[in-house]
């Protein structure tokens, strides 16, 4: 991206506040932007099977995107990871250079920012220190990974409904982030079920005083009794 760039200012902005690139002088901040220009895709754009980031390595600046597999023949779908602003994709590709079969759509309008795979593989290598900041990201999304495993094998619906609910409360606020207007559809994508089940579930949970809905937004009113749906059953 060229200094002179409408977008360049906003992105560096963004870019030197990303916790994964916050630690970067200037000058470094600079050279990394520079191999970059800005995207923006509008809601509910699809790509499909990995073609986008084979190639291509993004930067979300603003909005969301799922990354999810999808089962043709059954017509189910699973979300692998929800991405948000700060994230990366695809570090799986950018680390071992083969295509990474996962479909992603936007589920908002979306800011990013798009560099050819190989000249941010050679900004790394020119840029060893980032690996402080990257490398612990990788190992995030991996504990994700392991997290949605373990849950759909071992815990019940109710349970990974109530475990993705928590793992979205913002600390401070207590408030449901991210998560708190997505249809019950992507929430069951989510957590590997149907959105007749999960509309179920949380009806159930806003009759016992644990959630409230409205006008397609959900908030949580009793965090604690949204902790013991997961404690009752450990």
């Amino acid at each position: 991206m060229d200094s002179k760039d409408l977008h360049y200012n906003y992105s560096l902005e963004l870019l030197a506040k990303n916790p994964i690139f916050k630690n970067l002088d200037e000058a470094t901040l600079e050279s990394l932007l520079s191999g970059f220009s800005y995207k923006k895709w509008e809601k509910n754009t699809e790509f499909f099977h990995g073609d986008q980031t084979l190639y291509k390595f993004y930067i979300v600046l603003s909005g969301r995107l799922k990354m999810y597999q999808v089962d043709v023949e059954q017509g189910r779908e699973f979300t692998v990871f929800l991405l948000k602003q700060n994230d990366l994709f695809d570090v799986i590709s950018l680390m071992d250079g083969h295509k990474h079969s996962m479909n992603i759509e936007t589920i908002d309008d979306c800011e990013l920012l798009c560099a050819p795979m190989h000249l941010m593989r050679h900004w790394i290598e020119e840029h060893p220190e980032i690996n402080k900041t990257l490398l612990p990201y990788v190992a995030s999304r991996m504990r994700i990974l392991e997290t949605n495993l373990t849950d759909n094998v071992l815990s019940d619906i109710p349970t990974r409904l109530a475990k993705l609910m928590l793992s979205y409360v913002d600390e401070q606020s207590h408030k449901l982030k991210l998560i708190n207007d997505l249809s019950h559809d992507e929430i069951a994508n989510m957590i590997g079920s149907t959105r007749a089940v999960v509309n179920r579930h949380i009806q159930s949970f806003k009759k016992s005083g644990i959630l409230d809905i409205h006008r397609k937004n959900t908030d949580i009113l009793d965090l604690h009794l949204l902790e013991e749906r997961v404690t009752d059953r450990r």
